[in-house]
């Protein structure tokens, strides 16, 4: 009964997990409509589709480690209650502002979700077996919902209004708020202390500017301002990491970054974030503005991507009962390496078959990593820390995929504008123009404008292709890390204790 009682609250886990990734990709398909309705300006919609990420970056940190002092459980259920109150108010948005605004209180309900279901799932399995288990399929939850999430956005845009991409979150987070207390356990650290608001202040500051400078590098214009926003951002990092290492209680416990295989998984998701969002960023281009498919169709196109990598986590705990865990990671991150390669070949409109393929085995490497390298993260540390790591991890992804979006969309328009010698700035711009300009002429700027594109994605492919092998090297090269959480550890609460 214990144990089927725990995989009940599991699959409640896995539906927030699952609708918010939803959530937050099916936004991409609705931000034309929807601004067109409240009249918003490109600022506007750059800031809609941003506000949340952003807080859910600035404030996961201090959601996990908060969830570990409050309690993981309590803390869930008031960002559940939170979430839906809220994707209620974002669904009947009267203009940009309030949308924007809404959005973002949005993030910060959404970064105590991941941390909290992530962290309760390490107390609620104590076999590591069956807790390696339940962290694949929560891995599996947000990959499959980001790769559903713009197909689902596409049915309710053509049945009903833009605000149903809101609230079709909605009734999971209301099934969680009451059911969770019966299944869910509680748990929270002994050894909490205060939470310091300074530390708190220093984390937000120092990852938003951060995460703002490094978005800002895909968008044209001068690097003065993003090239601002990352030297403040690294300077208050500075001075937050030396405050964590003097506080007895830190809001981010930077120790856990002496255990190696720790920190060689962390630097794994994140470089691993890195080569999937610029490969997602380039071939979603790639599908519309070369291949001419539209955004929907581009989206399903895309989808083997997501559901590569849902495959992948789903297969990894099999993996690991047959060869040792680092093993394979680094077979699946040496195919990703593969998949990366694929794209080189890429060529003209007749390689569709190629780019779906070369994405989905490239998704499909990083399962493992995703799905074996979060439990390792997650199972490294004593279970009164599980909060704080689980929101290293969550951190670490949106570090690597802001900086995927950044550095490697910088690379490609380099490599694009090279290509152009001076004629056109951007593909978009490029389509722009063509439409002006005589067709023989038009149609030959489009042509070398394709051309352009695509050397900047067999450029993105071989720089994927060079960080997943190199991380196959990291991870073999790690020692074995001692588990901090055995089987059956003595500093977790029983399960029907813990469970009112």
């Amino acid at each position: 009964m214990r144990i089927n009682r725990a995989w009940l609250g599991a699959a409640l886990l896995m539906l927030p997990t699952l609708l918010v990734a939803m959530d937050t990709t099916a936004l991409l398909l609705a931000l034309p409509r929807l601004s067109a309705d409240l009249g918003a300006s490109n600022v506007q919609q750059l800031w809609i589709s941003d506000a949340y990420g952003f807080l859910v970056a600035g404030t996961v940190i201090t959601m996990g480690t908060l969830g570990d002092r409050i309690g993981r459980r309590r803390l869930l259920l008031i960002g559940a209650a939170a979430f839906a109150v809220l994707s209620v108010v974002a669904a009947f948005a009267v203009d940009p502002l309030m949308l924007i605004t809404v959005r973002a209180l949005l993030g910060v309900a959404g970064a105590t979700l991941a941390p909290s279901t992530l962290a309760l799932l390490t107390n609620m399995f104590r076999d590591e077996q069956q807790r390696g288990k339940a962290i694949a399929i929560w891995a599996t939850c947000q990959f499959t919902g980001g790769a559903i999430g713009p197909v689902l956005a596409g049915f309710l845009l053509q049945q009903f209004w833009w605000g149903s991409v809101f609230l079709a979150a909605v009734p999971a987070m209301v099934l969680l708020v009451l059911a969770g207390p019966v299944l869910l356990p509680e748990f929270r650290s002994d050894q909490t202390g205060r939470l310091d608001l300074v530390s708190v202040g220093l984390s937000l500051v120092a990852v938003l500017s951060m995460v703002y400078g490094i978005k800002q590098l895909t968008v044209d214009g001068p690097p003065v301002v993003p090239a601002a926003a990352l030297i403040v951002g690294a300077a208050i990092g500075f001075v937050f990491v030396r405050r964590q290492l003097r506080m007895a209680t830190p809001l981010l416990d930077l120790r856990l970054f002496r255990n190696r295989p720790f920190t060689a998984v962390l630097v794994g998701l994140v470089l691993a974030g890195v080569a999937m969002a610029g490969t997602g960023l380039l071939v979603t281009q790639y599908l519309q503005s070369v291949l001419g498919f539209s955004p929907f169709a581009s989206a399903v196109l895309f989808a083997p991507m997501g559901l590569g990598v849902a495959v992948g986590t789903m297969t990894a705990p099999a993996l690991a009962r047959r060869m040792k865990q680092t093993t394979a990671i680094a077979g699946g991150l040496v195919a990703s390496a593969l998949g990366s390669l694929l794209l080189v070949g890429v060529d003209g409109t007749g390689d569709l078959p190629l780019v779906m393929i070369g994405i989905a085995v490239l998704a499909l490497g990083t399962g493992p990593l995703f799905a074996l390298g979060t439990g390792m993260v997650v199972g490294s540390v004593p279970p009164e820390r599980a909060g704080s790591a689980a929101s290293m991890s969550e951190t670490g992804n949106y570090f690597g995929g802001s900086l995927g979006f950044g550095l490697l969309g910088v690379v490609a328009a380099v490599v694009y504008r090279s290509r152009m010698d001076g004629r056109s700035d951007s593909l978009a711009g490029a389509v722009a123009a063509s439409r002006h300009l005589p067709a023989g002429q038009g149609a030959a700027l489009l042509h070398s404008a394709r051309q352009a594109f695509t050397a900047g994605l067999h450029v993105t492919g071989v720089v994927g292709a060079v960080l997943f092998a190199g991380l196959a090297v990291l991870v073999l090269t790690m020692r074995p890390a001692t588990p901090a959480v055995p089987a059956v550890p003595a500093a977790l609460p029983d399960y029907e204790a813990t469970r009112a």
